[in-house]
């Protein structure tokens, strides 16, 4: 039998801006600390505005590590972490997607606008189409994704969202419940289910 899943990096998508919500900053340090107390490895898009240098800021406040990964045009935009560990600068937004897929066990998405979006859908498509099983957690935080939900409802309800094609989104109301519901999710998948090869995700 295949060994289990551990969770030892998480790819956090979020926005480069606060939000209207100051719930949204405080969860992103929370979210942090949390990471940086259970030895997780963030992964997350290098910047240091908004909640994504929120949440950057505090794993590292809390003696954690982080991998920023962020194409060179959006360095001086999104005013890159200088502070981190690991600051990988790639060409374009689908090599940073493919990187950022590759060294993450798991995906949380906070509160963000179109990017992060676009980069929770991606991994829902991905694991929905199989080519992946790892954990995607959405952090509803003042029931902020309570919209996507409805429509991933809708979806399935109009049957473009077909049985046998499921989407898997693991939901936290609450910072502090992230974390164990991705361990809990990771222990049942095995690590060649989770794993998408370096070659297919290149060609994706």
């Amino acid at each position: 039998m295949a060994p289990m899943s551990t969770i030892k990096t998480v790819c956090v998508y979020c926005g480069s801006g606060p939000g209207t919500n100051p719930n949204f900053i405080e969860a992103a340090k929370a979210l942090g600390k949390a990471l940086a107390d259970s030895k997780i490895r963030l992964v997350y898009g290098g910047g240091s505005l908004g909640l994504m240098g929120a949440v950057a800021t505090s794993v590292l406040d809390h003696g954690g590590t982080v991998t920023g990964i962020i194409p060179d045009f959006l360095r001086m935009r999104e005013n890159a972490l200088t502070r981190v560990q690991e600051m990988v600068v790639t060409p374009d937004m689908h090599e940073r997607k493919r990187l950022m897929f590759e060294r993450s066990d798991a995906f949380v998405a906070l509160p963000g606008g179109l990017g992060t979006l676009e980069e929770l859908v991606e991994q829902l498509t991905w694991q929905q189409l199989g080519r992946h099983a790892k954990p995607v957690l959405l952090a509803n935080i003042d029931n902020f994704w309570e919209p996507l939900f409805s429509l991933v409802a809708h979806m399935r309800q109009t049957e473009f969202i077909r049985a046998g094609l499921t989407v898997d989104i693991l939901k936290a109301d609450k910072v502090e419940e992230i974390v164990p519901r991705l361990r809990a999710a990771a222990a049942q998948i095995s690590d060649d289910q989770r794993d998408l090869a370096p070659d297919v995700a290149r060609r994706l």
